[in-house]
């Protein structure tokens, strides 16, 4: 199902070596065990695993797109600002993303969370509080572009209408 609402998605390349390592792992194992094409099910095994790791471990924050996706922003806020704290009690599991959860994002789940509350926010007509997120993800990711380029546009158009 397509969605009007605008999605960004930043890969890390280097990313894509776990996933890589991963394959060739379970087609080890397969050839070990004497399977006749062990790609065919090493690639499967990936699959399986990368399903349930990338929808089990960041619920909260699937079910905030998942809002997001239907317009309603009030509950997505919620699960976000879910997704943040659990990514926050747990910053091993963003960090190591791309090995935990085999994640080619570059944007950690933590940031995401951010931007996205930040999002709702500016969807629900609170330009305020989306400015207020948007400036907390460049208080803890200097670099965000989603941040910096989002904030930008607030601030001119704030400009434009007074």
């Amino acid at each position: 199902m397509s969605s009007s609402t605008p999605t960004i998605k930043q890969i890390a390349w280097l990313n894509f070596i776990p996933q890589v390592v991963y394959i060739a792992l379970f087609f080890g194992l397969f050839y070990l065990l004497g399977v006749k094409n062990p790609f065919v099910p090493a690639v499967l095994m990936w699959f399986a695993l990368a399903s349930a790791l990338q929808n089990l471990v960041p619920r909260h924050h699937r079910r905030g797109m998942a809002f997001v996706k239907h317009g309603d922003y009030e509950p997505a806020i919620e699960h976000f600002e879910n997704s943040y704290h659990f990514f926050t009690r747990n910053k091993w599991v963003d960090k190591y993303r791309s090995v935990v959860l085999l994640s080619i994002s570059r944007i950690s789940y933590r940031e995401m969370a951010l931007l996205n509350i930040a999002f709702c926010f500016s969807q629900t007509g609170d330009g305020e509080k989306a400015k207020e997120y948007y400036n907390r993800v460049l208080d803890e990711f200097p670099d965000s572009i989603v941040a910096q380029t989002a904030l930008n546009m607030l601030n001119s158009f704030n400009d434009k209408t007074e």
